[in-house]
C-alpha cells in the first residue's frame, strides 16, 4: 500500500492519497479544488486516481471531489448519512459536461475497495450530521483487520472537531448543543477501537475546525484516549463534555457558510488555474479608480503598507494567514481581485484563493510598479501607527474607542478596560456595530491580525490608528480587565 498525507500549510488541511501498488490504482480523500497536485503526485507513483471520496461537507475549503468527476469521470463515494438538509445535492444532478456522475452514496459499515485496499466508512457524526471515517485495511499485504482511521474533523491530534459551525458558520438556529451530545456519542464509538489505529486527521495546529489541535500529523488511537483533553472530557459524562466542547472555539471565518453552501450545492468547476495579467502601472490606476476593484496589498511588511497605499486597499500578507484574511474580509467571492505582489508568488496566491472560492483574480502588480505608481502620482494613503502606550494616553479621549480584533476567549481571558471585541474572522458582521463618530484604536496580540483589521476599517471610512504593539508589554505594564 502507498499512503502520503498531502499538507496545505495555510489552512492547515490534510488529504491523502492511498494506493495499490500491484494494481496502479488510488483513492483520494478530502482533496482540495487543484485537483492536479493529487494527479501529479499519483503519476509520479505509477497510480491512477479511479476513486474520490470525503469526510463531510466541508466549510473551510472547496472540495474537489466534483472537480475529479467532471474531468476524468472518477468514481465518487460520498455519505448518504444526517438528515436531509445536509445531502450532496450537486452528486445528483447532470455533469456539466453532460451525463450522469458515478457515484455511491455510502452508510455506516459499508465498504469498497480500490485494488487491494479496503475503505469502510464509520458514521462519526457531530462535527457535520453527515460525518464519515474511514478504516483503510491493506488486504495486498495481508492484512485482515484496519491498519488506521482517516477521522476527517472528528478527530484530531490533542482536540476533537467542533461541534458549533453549523449554527456560528452556517447560521443554522438551535444545532449547537445537540451536535455536542451526538458528537459525544461519536467519541463512544472511538473509545472502544483497537489502541494501535493510526488516526489520520483532516487538520493540524492552525485551523479553526477546532480550538487546540496538535501539529503532530497524525496519531493514534491509544495516545489520544490517554492525552486528549476533550476526550478525557468525555469521560466526565454528557453534560461535562458539551460544556467543554463549547467553551471557548474560535470565531470561524466569514467564507465557512459559503464553502458549506458551495460543498452541498456544487463547486463551481474550475477547468484550470486562472491566469491573472500583469498590470502597468495605467492598468493598476484603472483598477484603483474603479469602485468594484479591490486591491490586495500582500506585502510582508505591514509597516510599508501602513505608510503608503493605495486607498480602500485591503492588507492580506502573502503568508499562512492569507487564505484568512481575504476569506475572513472579503464577503462577495466575486470582487475583482488585484494583487500586489511578488510575481513568484503569484500561482500560489491564486490557488490559495480559488481553494476558498475567489475565482475573479483580475490582475496583478509587483511592488516595484506600485512605487512607479505613486511616483507618477497615484492616490496614496497613510494609516498612522501607535503602541500600547500611545492607546493608554488616547483611549481616554472621548473621540476615541480601543477595539480588539482577538478571539473571543483571548479577550475574555485579558483586554483593555472598555474596549470594544470584534474578532477579525467575523469583522464584517460587526463592523455595522463600531462607531463611525470617533477614532478606532485597533489592536491585536502581536499586530498581525490588527493590521488586516485596520486596512479593512480604515476601507469603510473611518478613522483608524493601528496598535502596531504587543498585548504582552501591555498586560505587563497595566492592569486589564478579565472577563
Amino acid at each position: 500500500m502507498l499512503f502520503r498525507q498531502i499538507f496545505d500549510e495555510k489552512l492547515a488541511q490534510y488529504a491523502y492519497l492511498i494506493g495499490c501498488q500491484e494494481t496502479g490504482e488510488a483513492v483520494v480523500i478530502d482533496p482540495e479544488r487543484d485537483i492536479d497536485q493529487y494527479v501529479e503526485m499519483a503519476e509520479e507513483e505509477g497510480l491512477q486516481i479511479v476513486a474520490v471520496t470525503e469526510t463531510h461537507i466541508h466549510a473551510d475549503f472547496l472540495s474537489g471531489a466534483r472537480e475529479f468527476a467532471e474531468r476524468f469521470d472518477t468514481k465518487l463515494y460520498l455519505s448518504d448519512e444526517g438528515d436531509k438538509d445536509w445531502k450532496y445535492e450537486w452528486v445528483k444532478e447532470p455533469k456539466q459536461s453532460g451525463g450522469a456522475y458515478d457515484y455511491t452514496l455510502l452508510h455506516d459499515g459499508d465498504t469498497f475497495t480500490v485494488g487491494n485496499i479496503e475503505v469502510q466508512a464509520v458514521h462519526t457524526p457531530g462535527h457535520t450530521p453527515e460525518h464519515l471515517s474511514f478504516l483503510i485495511t491493506d488486504k495486498g499485504g495481508g492484512a485482515t483487520e484496519p491498519m488506521g482511521i482517516v477521522t476527517g474533523d472528528f478527530a484530531f491530534v490533542n482536540d476533537l472537531g467542533r461541534p458549533d459551525l453549523l449554527e456560528s458558520a452556517a447560521k443554522v438556529e438551535g444545532v449547537m448543543e445537540p451536535s455536542a451530545r451526538t458528537l459525544f456519542d461519536s467519541v463512544q464509538r472511538f473509545l472502544d477501537m483497537p489502541d494501535y489505529l493510526q488516526v489520520w486527521p483532516a487538520h493540524g495546529a492552525g485551523s479553526t475546525c477546532g480550538k487546540a489541535l496538535g501539529a503532530v500529523p497524525q496519531t493514534t488511537i491509544g495516545y489520544e484516549k490517554k492525552y486528549n483533553p476533550m476526550i478525557g472530557a468525555a469521560r466526565e459524562g454528557k453534560d461535562a463534555f458539551v460544556d467543554a466542547i463549547l467553551a471557548g472555539q474560535p470565531e470561524p471565518q466569514m467564507y465557512f457558510a459559503r464553502m458549506k453552501r458551495d460543498n452541498k450545492l456544487g463547486a463551481p468547476v474550475l477547468g484550470k488555474l486562472p491566469q491573472p495579467q500583469k498590470l502597468t502601472v495605467a492598468e493598476l490606476r484603472e483598477h484603483a479608480d474603479h469602485e468594484e476593484s479591490l486591491i490586495v496589498d500582500t506585502r510582508i511588511d505591514r509597516s510599508a503598507f501602513m505608510e503608503h497605499h493605495i486607498p480602500g486597499s485591503l492588507y492580506a500578507p502573502m503568508n499562512k494567514t492569507f487564505n484568512t484574511v481575504v476569506g475572513s474580509l472579503v464577503v462577495d467571492e466575486t470582487t475583482p481581485l488585484v494583487l500586489i505582489i511578488d510575481e513568484d508568488d503569484v500561482e500560489e496566491a491564486v490557488r490559495d484563493l480559488i481553494r476558498i472560492g475567489y475565482d475573479n483574480v483580475a490582475g496583478f502588480a509587483t511592488v516595484e510598479t506600485l512605487q512607479r505608481f505613486f511616483a507618477k502620482g497615484g492616490p496614496s494613503e497613510s494609516i498612522e501607527e501607535i503602541n500600547f502606550e500611545d492607546l493608554e494616553a488616547l483611549r481616554s479621549e472621548a473621540n476615541t474607542e480601543v477595539v480588539d480584533v482577538r478571539f473571543r476567549s483571548e479577550y475574555d481571558s485579558a483586554h483593555v478596560p472598555d474596549a470594544r471585541n470584534a474578532s477579525y474572522t467575523r469583522l464584517p458582521e460587526y463592523e455595522a456595530d463600531l462607531p463611525t463618530d470617533k477614532t478606532l484604536l485597533v489592536h491585536c496580540g502581536s499586530g498581525a491580525r490588527a493590521a488586516a483589521a485596520t486596512a479593512f476599517l480604515r476601507r469603510t471610512g473611518r478613522n483608524v490608528k493601528y496598535v502596531n504593539d504587543a498585548f504582552d508589554n501591555y498586560a505587563a505594564s497595566k492592569e486589564p480587565v478579565t472577563a
